[in-house]
């Protein structure tokens, strides 16, 4: 925030700045616009003038524009020049009071007993049926699910995503927040980062005291049924609230919510690290209610991340409540007391699942941690109906182990899980399915999860005929090319798997800032062709998958006369292996390598990858199924084998007509297909999210040596998507670094 002029401003007392220097993505910008622009792809950097041109080399060879704007001087001044003006010369010492002092009064409203948040939801829910009560809380959209909003992000990138954010076999349970390993250029780590959110907006417009004091307990409930311990929790606060004017009352909201947030966080004694505020939410009579998200920070193990949805059945699930006072508060020394024996239980490997209750209560908990493995619930305790809709923030739900012991640890019995679909309560039946259809329904038009079907039989006959099992061409370690076009975000990961396969890995770095940029990273591109055996083309969205379609500009690079000569003379005189993942595969298909095995136009009638049939990123796990053996990179699994693999596209939807496709499964080179639970190809959009013709994920070559997936198969790892089962690793990598063995 604050753009160029705060972020430079800030890098020294004094300082010159130049205004035609900055970068621009348009041209007409005025001096004002280009101070306080903001943008999330620029950096201020301070070097010392010797080490200005090596910097700025460094920079290029990263394909990153960088450009010098400023200069530290010594006269105690912030100045900025703009088509030859000074437009801006302040004296630091003016800056560093912070400008006028202003001052408001404040007013504090009380909130109003009669209206008691927590007391509401008791006379919500008086005069009707559990069932329709149940369905009904399911339904509110502060409590339903959120998958076709999820879908649009990446959850997979950087193969360190610990928990997707559904888990289970379907799919289904919502986590209690962000769980990834920390990044690591090399080597493998334990260490995990946790990160969950607090807000409750009908809370916060009762008492926004009240509603920020809940947004701190409940981010910090979610960590520690993560796996975090609450002592290492630091928070960012963001606040959003009406325009306040000269109003009292209105300056009274954020004034009451900040101090909530400060009275939680001194119980808690845990720190706000950071924030953002933002005092401009109305548009006429309209006012966002007062809101301040907490967000909790805390780093884990891996190894004791705990997932939120049930494990088996017959388990016993508990309850660790938390008593809320006569003045609306909880009971923060009986919650810390609780958030510690979580964390032991955790440690010790006794719990399962783990469950914070916040919005839509036990009762929107349970049917959530019930839908991912479609585990039934049996409520045992005794308790009034309303009790079970009740947020009651800080409260925890614990599936535990059989033999772990409780005795010294207050909490409740609330029931056992079950081995049928359904959620017993009080001699009532709910139907899993019922309940989820009411759960997944309510934002399905906004972001939608269905397609139509299509239906048809797409088995395709399993072809186990080997293709060229080794190369005539032997060597240790095999060097592989990984080209990094502007846009690919996949080429660590891909990286980090050849190089766990015993290969050597060279990634170069396509630079396009100048038309000399372009034409040295063509020739480096066709001589490192030239000295490398495997071709790897990433991930990624490349040219950010315009003009019209992805893969294009990495396309028009591959066509280059150098370069196209280089991977033809790769690809039949060097017995290279070339592998595209997604936006790679992309690649192939366009030139013509798949499934052709040479650069060629396309034709009206070749295959292509499209836009998803849904019309929008699918980002989740899949389970695809070898069909073919026919390729070297697939000569370390068996025709038949199952594998659970993360995608994450807008355009992988393959498309052939008939006589193509029957083509490619009598010469065996359709490689894998999306299956369903029963290993059956499908056109289910939860088994083929891009609705691919006959379910076909991979494909290879006549030969086998050139393979083309959807699926990142590279986004593999220690701990990563232990919520979802399955087997993710198809040892493509390995098996490709020992053709050349």
């Amino acid at each position: 925030a604050g753009g160029v002029a705060v972020a430079v401003g800030e890098l020294a007392d004094s300082l010159l700045i130049n205004l035609d220097a900055v970068s621009k993505k348009y041209e007409g910008l005025d001096a004002t616009e280009l101070a306080i622009s903001e943008s999330q792809e620029r950096m201020a950097v301070v070097v010392s003038v010797e080490d200005k041109e090596k910097f700025l080399n460094a920079a290029a060879v990263e394909n990153i524009e960088a450009a010098q704007i400023a200069a530290v001087t010594d006269n105690g001044r912030l100045i900025m020049a703009w088509n030859g003006i000074w437009v801006v010369n302040l004296s630091r010492d003016f800056l560093n009071t912070n400008g006028i002092r202003q001052k408001a009064d404040v007013l504090v409203k009380a909130p109003k007993k009669e209206n008691a948040y927590f007391d509401g939801f008791i006379e919500k829910h008086s005069n009707i049926d559990v069932e329709k009560k149940w369905l009904n809380n399911l339904s509110d959209l502060n409590v339903c699910s959120q998958q076709g909003l999820i879908e649009r992000f990446d959850s997979t990138i950087g193969a360190g995503t610990i928990l997707m954010p559904l888990g289970g076999k379907y799919q289904s349970t919502p986590q209690e927040g962000l769980a990834m390993k920390l990044p690591v250029l090399e080597g493998d780590t334990d260490t995990a980062v946790l990160m969950s959110y607090g807000y409750d907006p009908k809370l916060s417009k009762w008492s926004p005291f009240h509603g920020a004091m809940y947004a701190i307990v409940e981010a910090a409930s979610k960590i520690v049924a993560l796996g975090g311990d609450y002592k290492n929790i630091r928070l960012t606060l963001q606040e959003y609230f009406e325009k306040l004017g000269k109003d009292s009352a209105k300056w009274g909201k954020p004034f009451s919510a900040l101090l909530g947030a400060c009275f939680a966080q001194e119980k808690l004694g845990i720190a706000a690290i950071g924030g953002k505020d933002s005092m401009s939410g109305t548009f006429k009579d309209l006012n966002v209610p007062p809101t301040l998200v907490a967000f909790a920070l805390a780093m884990g193990h891996v190894g004791k991340v705990v997932s939120r949805e049930f494990k088996k059945e017959n388990s016993k699930v508990v309850l660790l409540p938390v008593k809320i006072l006569e003045d609306g508060s909880p009971d923060f020394d009986q919650l810390k007391g609780n958030f510690d024996n979580v964390s032991k239980l955790i440690a010790q490997g006794n719990v399962l699942s783990s469950s914070s209750i916040g919005i839509g209560g036990i009762a929107a908990a349970i049917s959530e941690m019930c839908f991912g493995n479609r585990i039934g619930f049996r409520v045992e305790k005794e308790m009034d109906i309303e009790e079970l809709f009740i947020p009651k923030y800080g409260s925890i739900l614990l599936e535990i182990s059989e033999d772990t012991n409780l005795s010294e640890i207050p909490h409740l019995i609330l029931g056992y899980t079950v081995n049928h679909r359904m959620i017993e309560i009080q001699d009532e039946y709910i139907n899993l399915k019922a309940a989820y259809e009411a759960w997944s329904t309510p934002l399905e038009n906004i972001f939608p999860t269905k397609t139509e079907e299509l239906k048809g039989n797409i088995d395709i006959p399993l072809y186990t005929s080997k293709g060229q099992k080794k190369s005539s061409i032997k060597i240790g370690k095999p060097r592989v090319l990984i080209p990094v076009f502007p846009g690919t975000n996949c080429e660590y990961d891909t990286q980090r798997a050849f190089q766990k396969a015993g290969a050597q890995v060279n990634t170069l770095i396509i630079r396009n800032n100048s038309t000399k940029d372009i034409e040295e990273s063509i020739q480096a591109l066709a001589e490192e062709i030239k000295a490398s055996q495997i071709i790897a083309l990433p991930g990624g969205f490349s040219g950010g998958d315009e003009p019209d379609g992805s893969g294009k500009f990495i396309a028009t690079a591959f066509r280059n006369k150098k370069v196209k000569e280089a991977v033809m003379e790769f690809i039949k005189n060097k017995d290279g292996l070339i592998l595209g993942i997604c936006n790679g595969f992309q690649v192939l298909i366009k030139l013509g390598l798949l499934p052709y095995g040479e650069i060629m136009d396309m034709k009206e009638d070749s295959p292509t990858l499209t836009y998803n049939k849904i019309g929008k990123h699918m980002s989740g796990m899949v389970q695809t199924k070898v069909v073919s053996t026919l390729s070297p990179w697939l000569s370390k699994v068996k025709a038949g084998e199952i594998h659970t693999i993360a995608i994450s596209h807008g355009e992988g939807r393959f498309v052939a007509n008939e006589e193509i496709v029957q083509n490619l499964m009598k010469n065996g080179q359709i490689a894998t297909q999306y299956v369903d639970f029963n290993h059956n190809p499908t056109y289910d959009i939860n088994f083929n999210l891009n609705g691919s013709v006959y379910a076909i994920e991979g494909i290879t070559s006549l030969d086998g040596r050139i393979f083309g997936k959807m699926g990142h198969s590279e986004r593999i790892g220690k701990g990563v998507c232990s919520n979802i089962e399955g087997h993710k690793d198809q040892k493509i990598f390995e098996a490709g670094v020992e053709y050349f063995a």
